[in-house]
């Protein structure tokens, strides 16, 4: 594994291919407070970019914010509602095409209730994830080596992860379903934004 570390932007000309892993790191999980801190990429060749950026100045970030754009690129996440959401209020940018392995795991693996991505990789894949810099100060001046070791821990595994549920959703015949909600990511990140993160508008309440 190789971790490629920049700051404020990824360099220029930067070929990641047509389907990349994507995460953030924040302050926080407030999408009212915590701002942006980290974004972290993989192609699903073993190595990781990591952009940081140590304070609130995101003007200067067009070669992330292309990629994350890019409707010929597939952007694979664990959570995508929060990334998503994240992304498009501080970079201002739409994510689009978006795959949630959370979401395709809650449809095809019904038999649990627990769907984070150290108990997707421990069952799926046979990996045991180390998530004990999770809660750390991502806006420092400085990564350590262990935020680093983390955050690209966090992307490595979602195009094996895709893979294997992908299968799972063909074999439950839940893969248009699956589209369909990866299809509604924006919108819910709007909502979040917009106000409605708390509240169900399909409710008949």
């Amino acid at each position: 594994m190789t971790i490629h570390y920049y700051t404020y932007d990824l360099p220029d000309n930067l070929d990641l291919g047509q389907s990349i892993a994507v995460d953030t790191e924040t302050l926080g999980l407030n999408l009212d407070r915590d701002r942006l801190c980290v974004v972290q990429i993989s192609s699903g060749d073993g190595d990781a970019h990591i952009v940081h950026f140590p304070d609130a100045d995101y003007s200067g970030s067009e070669n992330l914010k292309k990629i994350l754009a890019d409707e010929d690129v597939t952007k694979i996440f664990h959570y995508a509602r929060f990334d998503v959401a994240v992304l498009m209020r501080d970079l201002d940018v739409d994510v689009y095409p978006v795959y949630c392995t959370k979401i395709a795991s809650k449809l095809c693996r019904t038999y649990t209730d627990r769907h984070g991505l150290k108990e997707l990789c421990r069952e799926l894949l046979s990996i045991d994830l180390n998530k004990q810099m999770q809660s750390s100060d991502w806006g420092a001046a400085e990564l350590s080596e262990d935020q680093k070791a983390y955050a690209a821990s966090d992307v490595l595994y979602l195009h094996q992860l895709k893979q294997k549920l992908d299968m799972m959703l063909e074999r439950e015949n839940r893969d248009v379903l699956a589209e369909a909600s990866f299809e509604f990511i924006g919108t819910r990140a709007v909502l979040d934004l917009s106000g409605w993160n708390d509240i169900d508008i399909f409710s008949h309440s």
